[in-house]
């Protein structure tokens, strides 16, 4: 199956501006970034993480806490849709307990690798609360899964899905959405 580009759906300037309202909003809700700490999802949830962490540095001038989890070992399909597991680094600055922890990733779709990272999460101790930021939700969810904090919505079909590019990967900032061709 061969993935096409339909639209930009962000470009750079999009993904900016999403990021500074997300690290706004929560810093809002969040009353501040006393007991904050963000935690990305392997990968583009760590890039997205690091980035937001810059943000509220730079508006609060206060260095949060940043960790990574990585969900390889908690997916429901660990051993049936991947032949060699690549397992990743799981790294939290310290005790979960009374933290407010912002999960980060890229795309939120059925709610599998959040349900998965919560999992993880829960490995590490009990934080305080836990919220969602995520840059796109797509929709088609198949857990009851909700973000708390979104860049972007996009409405997407089944044989369509949704790309972040990121610098930290190489690529040039933007968000597409992708048809499957036929």
């Amino acid at each position: 199956m061969t993935l096409v580009e339909l639209r930009q759906v962000m470009d750079e300037a999009g993904i900016a501006r999403a990021l500074r309202r997300i690290a706004h909003e929560v810093l809002e809700r969040e009353q501040g970034c006393e007991d904050l700490m963000l935690i990305g999802i392997h990968t583009g949830g760590v890039y997205l993480a690091q980035r937001l962490a810059g943000l509220i540095e730079e508006i609060e001038g206060v260095e949060v806490p940043l960790g990574t989890v990585d969900i390889t070992l908690y997916r429901d399909d660990v051993f049936e849709g991947l032949p060699r597991p690549m397992i990743g680094k799981t790294e939290i600055p310290g005790r979960l307990r009374d933290k407010k922890v912002i999960l980060v990733d890229d795309v939120l779709f059925t709610g599998r690798t959040v349900r998965a990272a919560l999992d993880a999460l829960n490995d590490y101790g009990r934080a305080r609360r836990v919220r969602l930021a995520v840059l796109v939700d797509r929709g088609q969810r198949e857990l009851p899964v909700a973000p708390d904090y979104v860049g972007a919505r996009v409405d997407t079909q089944p044989d369509q899905s949704v790309k972040v590019r990121l610098a930290e990967k190489g690529e040039i900032d933007e968000v597409v959405l992708m048809q499957a061709e036929r």
